[in-house]
């Protein structure tokens, strides 16, 4: 079984995600034709995901500007 992917983590994964460990979809960078082609593949053990998904969930729901440079996390 991979090794969880999120940073200073050594437990082995449980999960798999197309959230980077930023909290971002990142692109394969190859030609897809559907989504599950087209995002890279993250490995995490069930805390750092639940961690990585309470992160996720907290910056959509922040009622702060929305004028930074990122994108929303499951934008395509």
């Amino acid at each position: 079984m991979p090794i969880c992917d999120f940073e200073d983590c050594g437990d082995k994964s449980s999960l798999v995600s197309r959230l980077s460990p930023k909290g971002y979809l990142v692109s394969s960078g190859k030609k897809a034709y559907s989504f599950r082609e087209a995002y890279k593949r993250y490995n995490y053990c069930k805390g750092c995901h639940d961690r990585l998904m309470e992160e996720v969930w907290s910056r959509v729901r922040s009622s702060g500007t929305k004028n930074d440079d990122h994108v929303a996390p499951t934008a395509v």
